[in-house]
């Protein structure tokens, strides 16, 4: 049994769709990030960077359970376990991989950040506004030059990297990116937009999506709970 701890986010959704992809034996347990559950011990046992989402498989390697957070470990992990989405050769894999990382290292904290300071930060910063936004459509620029060469980013084939990427692309409305520019983007978007698992995965929790705009939760997501040395009592 596949354990997952997580909310209605993009970083959540990549995993949702994962399982459901996989048609993986699961059950999620939500973690209200607004409300400051992801600070609870019993959730930092498990996600020491208190962060969703995070995974326990019952049935890890050599049957023994293991956990794992980091969302883009948790995709390789399944895809391992499962032998699906990563490819199928040592050129395919680390061609997988590394458009991956770019979803980790580059797709999800610039767009995280665009989206901070269009719609969290308390005043508007005009020159912090301008930089993620042109990050972002550089990014975006990047995908669209690959996707005109082949149908999903990896290549051939539908991979993790493309439900890494493809959730943090449901938020552009957020983002308030034009996607008239880049047409190759568009076109992979609604190519996996129409995937039975993927409409599944993004309606795992939905119905406790909330936004995230209150001081509590605020002071949950962005204040001062984030930099404490000892966590909260409370289980």
């Amino acid at each position: 049994m596949i354990e997952l701890y997580s909310w209605p986010t993009p970083n959540g959704h990549k995993i949702h769709i994962m399982v459901e992809e996989c048609g993986l034996d699961y059950q999620v347990t939500p973690v209200d990030i607004g409300s400051g559950e992801q600070f609870k011990p019993s959730f930092l046992h498990i996600s020491p960077n208190n962060k969703i989402p995070a995974m326990v498989d019952s049935a890890g390697p050599d049957g023994k359970p293991i956990s794992l957070f980091e969302s883009g470990a948790i995709l390789l992990y399944l895809a391992e376990k499962t032998g699906r989405f990563l490819g199928n050769t040592k050129h395919e894999k680390f061609n997988t991989v590394q458009w991956l990382m770019f979803q980790m290292a580059g797709v999800g904290p610039m767009l995280g950040q665009l989206n901070h300071f269009r719609n969290y930060a308390p005043e508007p910063i005009p020159y912090a506004i301008e930089r993620y936004t042109n990050e972002a459509r550089r990014l975006y620029s990047v995908m669209d030059t690959q996707l005109a060469q082949t149908p999903y980013l990896a290549g051939n084939a539908y991979t993790i990297a493309d439900m890494a990427v493809y959730p943090w692309a449901r938020s552009s409305k957020k983002q308030n990116l034009d996607w008239s520019g880049f047409p190759h983007v568009q076109r992979w978007f609604e190519m996996i937009d129409q995937r039975p698992a993927v409409q599944r995965g993004v309606k795992v929790l939905a119905d406790l999506h909330k936004p995230l705009t209150s001081k509590e939760a605020k002071e949950a997501l962005f204040g001062a709970a984030q930099y404490r040395k000892e966590p909260e009592k409370n289980a």
